[in-house]
């Protein structure tokens, strides 16, 4: 049982059917308040992301006030949102275990909940969800209404467009509620979001609105004379527009707004009205992220987008002050060291695709505005932009997370790796990162990148090696991928010197007889914690930091296979096909004959927790390294022994 206590009304609310039947439209109002206050009585304590739930608190009630969830499907684009969603929808009383492990997902999961219809995590999927869902509706012959939820930051990716345009042609019944906050995590940027606030300003756009709800509010009294009202209504706007084109209208969608997406009153009538109109149509509503939280609504929309723990009283963020000065996170050794090379290379230019923040770009951003482009919700758009950059002679650091990375494998090969471009892809959250869960999770570029010839695929150790990787990559090499993970590193020196790296080359970090372990990445500090730790056990443990796992180190596994009958390799991501994989390519094709136990995900999706819990479950902590060491050491010696 939860140790949080919901409002009156909300306590007596355990699904949305509670809702529907028991609430009254004058209740609303309250049921939103209390709403809001029981996610920041929770968040203020537990963490998660916060502002994005806050500005869509009237939104979620009424849209489960309106529809029949879930029958009717509603589909949450992201999912940073649906924390009000889920505590409708029968998951008050565990809310507090969101993000935890072995708790609820920090996003809508179908495997979770019947009311959560389509799995989500990255951006800008819902669009075409739904249109799947109200294609499948039709077919089946079924009654439900399919309604996509989407943010004005989410709006700016390629898939939301082409869903837009297919649904466009289609006459299936299709809403898509637009959130329009101005903002993603960062501040939106690019023509929509300009075209966006144009909508909402203009006087033009303002008196539609009223014609068209004076209108609506006169739908539902006309019963089966609704469907020609509305297409009378659809007339009118298109008339009413001809001075100011409308984009959703070009893509034959029926537009209605911009209205208030804090009034619930005013929501629910509308959505009401709504559901008698077919056809694909759009709801534009204007919110504000953090609503209801002063602090949040005043403060940085990017510091509180997920704040971590705070005082809900008085909005003061509490962070820990650590006693001695600690490594700094590696997306800030990027953002630091990209501009150093950048002031000394003028070919040198910064692209992130609306991650400014989180990847630390923004610190060149701030120094050279004209040298580093955040291109909204794009990873597409964000690699073929450094390729067109990249034959012209400039040196694009491309910036994305791992798992957002995924999104554009297509144009890594296409533009990139084909032509041989001289790209550095920078791929932030490299690894598995905590309570993002698996949509989140980094664990699949170190394969899918091995894979791609010209590609160059390297992962530091530490904060120094990432700098050196960086002033190689900024030579000029063909596509050259640099992966590190989420957090702080291990160095609190870390602005050293550059040198330049060979490429394909790694090191010995330390000696040992009777066992290797072959490490890439920071895991390989965990490593090294081991190996050291097995000199009190009798066993001499021998590290080897890779650092590429293409082109591998030939020379130094020829050393390795050589000397040893016992290798464990160690990797922050996928096993099946990994730096892993590449060593037992070369021993087989070499003809070397060893025990090889490889450490890494394993074929199966991890769930959200803390990184340390993770790497537990998966079996490559500290103390599982130290395990498998012993466990392979203790087998050749019952082996010797018989």
């Amino acid at each position: 049982m939860s140790e949080y206590i919901a409002g009156p009304l909300l306590s007596k609310i355990n699904l949305p059917e509670d809702l529907r039947k028991n609430i009254s439209n004058e209740e609303l109002v309250q049921v939103s308040n209390e709403l809001r206050q029981y996610i920041i009585d929770i968040v203020s304590e537990r963490g998660g992301h916060f502002s994005a739930s806050l500005g869509v608190v009237e939104l979620t009630v009424a849209l489960h006030y309106v529809y029949n969830t879930p029958y009717d499907q509603l589909v949450w684009d992201v999912g940073h949102q649906a924390y009000g969603h889920k505590i409708l929808t029968g998951r008050k009383d565990i809310f507090h275990t969101n993000r935890v492990y072995n708790g609820l997902s920090g996003f809508p999961k179908r495997s979770e909940s019947e009311y959560d219809t389509f799995g989500v995590g990255h951006s800008s999927t819902s669009i075409s969800g739904a249109l799947g869902m109200a294609v499948a509706s039709k077919i089946k012959g079924e009654d439900r209404k399919c309604i996509a939820i989407i943010g004005d930051g989410a709006m700016t990716a390629g898939l939301a467009f082409e869903g837009l345009n297919h649904a466009g042609s289609l006459s299936n019944d299709l809403l898509v509620v637009l959130n329009d906050n101005c903002m993603s995590i960062d501040p939106n940027v690019g023509a929509l979001k300009e075209y966006l606030t144009d909508i909402t300003t203009s006087h033009t756009y303002n008196k539609v609105k009223d014609e068209v709800w004076n209108l609506l509010g006169k739908v539902s009294k006309f019963g089966p004379n609704a469907q020609s009202i509305a297409q009378k209504i659809q007339d009118g706007v298109k008339s009413a527009l001809l001075q100011q084109s409308n984009l959703f209208e070009s893509l034959n969608f029926r537009y209605f707004g911009p209205i208030d997406g804090h009034d619930v009153e005013y929501l629910a009538k509308v959505l009401k009205d709504l559901k008698d109109i077919p056809g694909p149509k759009i709801l534009h509503c204007v919110t504000k992220k953090g609503k209801g939280f002063q602090p949040a609504e005043d403060g940085s929309p990017t510091q509180w987008h997920a704040p971590g723990i705070f005082n809900k009283d008085t909005g003061e963020i509490v962070k820990v002050v650590p006693k001695s000065p600690e490594p700094p996170k590696y997306q800030d050794v990027f953002g630091h060291s990209i501009i150093e090379l950048a002031e000394k290379n003028e070919k040198i230019v910064g692209v992130t695709p609306a991650m400014p923040t989180g990847c630390s770009l923004k610190f060149m951003m701030e120094a050279m505005p004209d040298r580093a482009f955040d291109v909204g919700i794009a990873e597409q758009h964000a690699v073929t932009f450094s390729a067109g950059m990249a034959t012209q002679g400039l040196i694009p650091f491309c910036n994305i997370y791992s798992s957002f990375m995924q999104r554009a494998y297509d144009q890594v090969i296409h533009d990139v790796a084909i032509q041989n471009l001289d790209v550095v892809f920078c791929l932030d959250r490299g690894g598995l990162v905590g309570a993002d869960g698996p949509t989140h999770h980094g664990a699949y570029d170190l394969a899918f990148m091995r894979c791609i010839p010209n590609m160059i695929v390297s992962s530091p150790m530490n904060e120094e090696e990432l700098r050196n990787l960086m002033f190689t990559a900024q030579e000029g090499h063909g596509p050259f991928s640099i992966r590190y993970p989420r957090g702080k590193g291990v160095m609190t020196e870390w602005k050293t010197p550059f040198k330049k790296v060979k490429i394909g080359t790694g090191r010995k970090v330390k000696s040992g007889e009777d066992i290797a372990v072959l490490t890439i990445g920071p895991i390989g500090n965990n490593a090294l914690t081991a190996c050291t730790s097995m000199e009190d056990k009798g066993i001499s443990a021998a590290l080897y930091d890779m650092r590429f796992a293409k082109p591998i180190d030939e020379v130094l596994l020829h050393e390795v296979f050589s000397k040893f009958k016992k290798v464990i390799t160690v990797e922050d991501g996928c096993i099946q096909g990994g730096m892993g994989s590449a060593v037992i390519e070369f021993m087989a094709e070499n003809n070397y004959s060893a025990h090889v136990t490889r450490l890494g995900v394993p074929d199966k999706y991890i769930e959200h927790g803390t990184q340390s819990e993770l790497y537990t479950e998966c079996g490559y902590n500290t103390a599982d390294i130290e395990k498998a060491i012993s466990d392979m050491v203790a087998v050749g010696s019952k082996q010797m022994a018989i």
